[in-house]
């Protein structure tokens, strides 16, 4: 048998029925899904974009009881970093996605059962034994990433459900392609919300199986309703790394709020695009000044530690003092004091501990969990 035959069926045996906030009643049996922005009407016997959701006699089923990993992360490689910096993750996935991009360095998760080598054995697991290896591993927070999680938002909230009652802070790594019914069913248990602006070009997001204005509308939505949010676009050269169009991302984010943080981080081929080439150095220089010349206060440059001077660290936008220094995923010095700039008082806004380490918890490297 086909191995993603094997894997369709053994995946169709661990479901559980949508959220009911997140499905709606279609004609002759059909559902309509609500869990992201392509709101699929899903036929008897079919199932949605994403490959993952599915209606089985008039029901929407959705992925439940498995991960298709589990690792202890540093809430820096999310990236997060105005939230429990220098702290560790418990970050899950499952499997499935609502795009198809081709630089994806997630695909094997990602595509599976849309292609034929993204294979992944998955995980099975209760929400509890999840929350408990959190607790063992002492992270203070827990984070479903990997894939999109938006269309298996169904079983994270059961996961952080139990999570928060435990004290933990919670969090999305996500495409954006969200429904407001989805931000709102997702809202009482999600604290962070990580973002890809991937471009500002709406043919480009299409041809990643997106659209442009939906990305935009979750990124003003989860802003205003309280989620800590914080952007992320990786800069593929000759895909959307022209200054006209970092600049129009720039503006985008700075009319939402200057102070979310914008993460321009650098391409490595991958998947469908092994033989495109890196991210230069100077692009993501050029990147980081024109954020910051657009009004933004906080821009860091990712996945090329010490590319640009002080370019992971935390400054205060009052005086300048560097508040975190970062090299990577490791925070080496965090002098912030509840949450303010110990120089200056003013307020720096994210998601802080009252008493933060002053060093990262560990290695700044992935910690593979074993279920």
């Amino acid at each position: 048998m086909n191995r993603m035959i094997q894997l369709k069926t053994l995946l169709a045996e661990h479901t559980m029925p949508a959220a009911p906030e997140l499905v709606r009643d279609a004609a002759e049996g059909a559902v309509r899904c609500l869990a992201c922005g392509h709101r699929c009407v899903v036929r008897p016997g079919r199932a949605g974009i994403c490959r993952v959701r599915f209606n089985e006699g008039g029901t929407l089923r959705v992925p439940g009881g498995y991960v298709s990993s589990v690792q202890v992360d540093p809430i820096e490689k999310k990236p997060f970093f105005h939230a429990f910096p220098g702290q560790n993750a418990l970050s899950f996935g499952m499997l499935g996605c609502s795009f198809h991009c081709l630089y994806c360095q997630n695909w094997i998760t990602s595509q599976s059962l849309r292609d034929d080598r993204a294979v992944t054995q998955p995980h099975f697991a209760s929400p509890e034994q999840l929350v408990d290896l959190a607790v063992e591993r002492g992270a203070p927070m827990m984070v479903s990433t990997y894939n999109e999680p938006l269309i298996t938002c169904d079983w994270a909230v059961e996961i952080f459900k139990p999570a928060r009652e435990r004290g933990m802070v919670c969090g999305f790594v996500s495409n954006g392609n969200a429904t407001p019914e989805a931000l709102e069913f997702i809202r009482p248990y999600v604290d962070l919300y990580k973002i890809d602006l991937k471009t500002f070009d709406d043919k480009r997001y299409r041809r990643l199986g997106g659209v442009r204005d939906t990305v935009l509308d979750t990124i003003r939505r989860a802003h205003r309703m309280g989620f800590w949010v914080e952007l992320v676009t990786l800069i593929v050269p000759g895909f959307n790394d022209t200054d006209e169009e970092i600049t129009q991302i720039a503006e985008f984010i700075a009319g939402v709020s200057v102070d979310i943080p914008w993460h321009v981080t650098a391409f490595h081929p991958d998947y469908k695009m092994l033989e495109a080439v890196r991210t230069p150095a100077q692009t993501l220089v050029r990147a980081h000044e024109i954020g910051r010349g657009a009004g933004l206060r906080y821009v860091y440059a990712g996945n090329a530690p010490g590319v640009l001077k002080h370019g992971e660290d935390t400054r205060c936008p009052q005086c300048d003092s560097i508040l975190i220094r970062r090299t990577g995923f490791y925070v080496e010095d965090n002098v912030m004091a509840d949450g303010c700039c110990p120089s200056c008082k003013t307020r720096i806004p994210g998601v802080w501990e009252k008493n933060p380490p002053r060093r990262s918890n560990g290695p700044g490297m992935p910690q593979f969990v074993r279920l």
